[in-house]
């Protein structure tokens, strides 16, 4: 009787939801019929369906940009995923390509980086000689007690501070990312650094520390220095030793993305003694899903960390805080359901690659 009026309407997937669709009567359509008539000569079909779907409340589907459905589809096995750093825009390179992660970075050395590495190898190295020397005076000049004292205290400072740099890295890589308020621009390095870990060869000794130097330069060992007073000198020297092994552990980082022909015979010997990291122990670490061998100092924590579970306990502990998901477990599900079910202990090669028991 009234044609196309009541022809099937094609609803969405919403409108389906809908219990019961009002349909106006015969009368109230022909009311709206005179309202066309008396506004266009005609009231084609496409009128028809839009009045009805009016009359039955129902909103159109909201529109969905292509831009909105390529970064709902994205995820942590995608190309621009830099662990957590969804949406970047970044690719991974062909080669060995040099990547800057952190937007204004530069791989040339800037004055800046150069005024405030030197400022605060300065005054490290001054706070050492000046803590040693209160050391000697408080043991009225007896330089083997203060010999003995002082090399202790260095190399405990040393591996502990090998332990610091892992919890650091640790951290940084499973957590957070380049939008992270204080920490955003040292995680997203190091994040980053897993797309192209290169890039860090092509850093300059300044350019390659100087960021760590803001959280290990020179206000810190200050105020540590000035709170232990000239009574405690090994106080100071152990912090200071600490800070400065926090800085070096990225150039050390660095040494051990480099051939021997690339390095110095004083950075291979370093090397070759385990005073800094080495080549082998810290290629162990670029292996996805990227979950142990994170100390860069020297590496002597690296087992011990590694055999004990110590980073998955972690892991476990900030889950159940917090329900957030190491970047570690995104990349391999097998070590996420062992880490839930407790399953901390892993078993270390001679080669130092990590496997499950």
């Amino acid at each position: 009787k009234y044609g196309d009026a009541f022809h099937p309407v094609q609803l969405s997937s919403r409108s389906r939801s809908l219990s019961t669709v009002h349909v106006p009567s015969a009368v109230k359509l022909n009311q709206m019929n005179d309202r066309c008539t008396a506004t266009a000569t005609t009231c084609n079909k496409s009128t028809r369906y839009e009045t009805l779907l009016n009359s039955a409340t129902l909103n159109e589907p909201p529109v969905v940009t292509e831009e909105q459905i390529e970064m709902s589809n994205k995820s942590y096995l995608d190309d621009g995923f830099v662990f957590g750093l969804e949406g970047s825009g970044l690719e991974r390179p062909k080669g060995k390509v040099a990547q800057i992660v952190l937007e204004g970075d530069t791989l040339e050395t800037q004055p800046y980086q150069v005024a405030l590495v030197s400022a605060t190898f300065l005054n490290h190295f001054f706070v050492t000689g000046l803590a040693l020397t209160q050391l000697l005076a408080l043991n009225e000049g007896n330089v083997m007690l203060s010999s003995v004292q002082g090399l202790i205290t260095i190399l405990s400072s040393w591996a502990i501070a090998d332990l610091g740099s892992g919890i650091l890295h640790w951290s940084v890589d499973n957590y957070g990312n380049g939008r992270t308020p204080l920490f955003g621009g040292i995680i997203s390095a190091f994040q980053g650094h897993h797309t192209a870990p290169w890039t860090i060869t092509e850093r300059e000794f300044c350019n390659n520390v100087y960021k760590l130097c803001v959280p290990f330069g020179i206000p810190t060992v200050a105020a540590i220095s000035l709170l232990a007073g000239p009574s405690h000198p090994l106080i100071s020297l152990f912090f200071t030793i600490f800070c400065m092994m926090e800085i070096m552990s990225q150039e050390f980082h660095k040494w051990s993305h480099l051939t021997k022909s690339q390095t110095s015979p004083l950075s291979n010997t370093l090397q070759n003694l385990g005073i800094s990291i080495g080549r082998t122990p810290h290629a162990m670490h670029h292996i996805a899903p990227f979950e142990g061998n994170y100390c860069i100092v020297s590496g002597i924590c690296n087992n011990f960390l590694d055999r004990t579970g110590f980073f998955r306990r972690m892991e476990h502990f900030v889950y159940n805080m917090n329900g957030v998901e190491s970047n570690a477990w995104k990349l391999d599900s097998d070590l996420k359901e062992r880490t839930l079910r407790g399953d901390y202990i892993q078993i270390v090669s001679s080669n130092g690659k990590l496997m499950t028991k």
